[in-house]
């Protein structure tokens, strides 16, 4: 097993400050879907980053291979849904983990 950096960015930089209604229910299939990927043990950590530029999403994950990353990230709704979401996949070639 590898682990790879998935950065999910938004349709545009002032979300999620300015999601529509459609997109907050959208991201709430998100919220479910990343959790089911960390309860399988699949994800580690998923969360949005804030930075000045603008929000992104951030989901550290493990898989097989980058094909088995991306396609955690093509599952994901907001990406199904072709709403303006992008998934960039990164290889995390070392990883110091806290212990459990």
């Amino acid at each position: 097993m590898a682990y790879f950096l998935l950065r999910l960015t938004p349709p545009r930089p002032t979300f999620p400050f300015d999601a529509t209604d459609g997109e907050k229910a959208l991201f709430h299939e998100h919220a479910a879907y990343w959790m089911e990927r960390a309860e399988a043990g699949a994800a580690l950590a998923v969360g949005p980053v804030f930075e000045a530029s603008g929000a992104w999403g951030l989901a550290l994950v493990e898989a097989e291979d980058e094909h088995a990353a991306r396609a955690l990230g093509e599952g994901d709704p907001v990406i199904r849904a072709a709403a303006g979401f992008t998934y960039a996949v990164s290889a995390v070639p070392s990883l110091i983990l806290r212990p459990h």
